[in-house]
């Protein structure tokens, strides 16, 4: 029952279909293709950084950061204080087997 089954793999039959001829085509000279068109200028707006806007970028950054930053800090508390009180149950658990036992 525990035991690999190891699907049996069918004999090779063999090339199905002929390889195909690889036949050579010779390159006649045509006409030469059209130079590409200039591309037209895109019409997005162009963005400047007035001193003001710097500031705020530089604030929502400085916020975006603090912000991560403590959350990432209390998850690991989080998981610092759930490992600390796992371990003093584990340290009363095993005393209270441990004085069962002495007492039997």
């Amino acid at each position: 029952m525990f035991q690999p089954k190891i699907p049996t793999m069918p004999q090779p039959s063999g090339l199905v279909t002929p390889p195909a001829v690889v036949q050579s085509t010779t390159i006649t000279p045509g006409t030469p293709a059209p130079a590409p068109a200039a591309a037209p200028e895109p019409s997005r707006p162009v963005v400047q950084l007035t001193p003001g806007t710097a500031v705020a970028l530089v604030g929502a950054g400085t916020a975006v950061v603090l912000v991560v930053g403590t959350v990432l800090v209390s998850l690991l508390l989080a998981v610092a204080v759930t490992g600390a009180s796992v371990a003093v149950c584990a340290v009363v658990l095993r005393s209270l087997i441990a004085s069962d036992a002495k007492r039997r």
